[in-house]
């Protein structure tokens, strides 16, 4: 750390493994239903960097189905209190925080970003997210409304359910905390589709989920080409 508070700047992990290639659906990973694979490039060099599972529709129902369990009453999820799901996300913030430079590199060499801007402000930006979401989950509250006349008027929030969603190549790893962080602090199920040109962070972010110890179903991931991941 700087004298400024910013953090050095470390080095890029170098001979980068890519681990995590499959699809993950209820905290497990898997092959796509059609056996297919698509290739995944450093688009600054053009390289191949590897292959990823193509989900399809099929894949799309699997995860779908999974989320709607993780989200039935009387679930693991729906019975854990708000001050848990607060607490596994900011577990969660923890996990993100130990493999920084891993997720800095990999978010560099898929996206073709500067080491520096992903370390700095990527990463940097998706732990502050993580603990402020965080930090929300068992602060989300209804309130007592004043109505004429003899009636109790009040509002309640609660979870609306399966949330999918979809990201863009731009900024793979940032835009898909801004997506879980609030609907799993609210406690909602999340089914998500990376795009198909910056799959990696989103995949190797699925295995800090299941470390962080989030119940099945929770969160899933498919990747796919937009056409068929619908």
């Amino acid at each position: 750390m700087s004298s400024s508070g910013v953090p050095d700047l470390p080095v890029p992990v170098a001979n980068l493994k890519f681990q995590y290639t499959k699809i993950f659906i209820n905290n497990e990973w898997h092959n796509s239903v059609s056996g297919k694979k698509f290739p995944v490039f450093n688009p600054a060099t053009e390289e191949k960097l590897c292959e990823v599972e193509e989900g399809d529709k099929e894949d799309v129902n699997k995860a779908v189905k999974a989320a709607r369990q993780a989200f039935q009453i009387g679930s693991p999820w729906r019975t854990m209190d708000a001050s848990e799901r607060g607490r596994l996300l900011y577990k969660l913030a923890d996990l993100v925080e130990r493999d920084r430079v891993l997720l800095a590199t990999m978010e560099s060499m898929n996206g073709g970003k500067l080491f520096s801007t992903a370390y700095m402000m990527d990463l940097g930006g998706c732990i502050k997210t993580l603990h402020y979401c965080a930090g929300w989950a068992d602060k989300v509250q209804g309130r007592t409304v004043p109505a004429d006349g003899n009636f109790f008027c009040y509002t309640k929030h609660e979870p609306i359910g399966v949330c999918g969603q979809i990201l863009p190549w731009n900024f793979p790893l940032v835009m898909l905390i801004w997506k879980i962080g609030p609907a799993l602090s609210c406690g909602n199920t999340v089914v998500v589709k990376p795009a198909e040109q910056t799959p990696l962070t989103a995949l190797h972010l699925a295995s800090l989920i299941k470390e962080a110890g989030f119940p099945p179903g929770v969160v899933n991931i498919v990747p796919g080409y937009g056409a068929n991941v619908v």
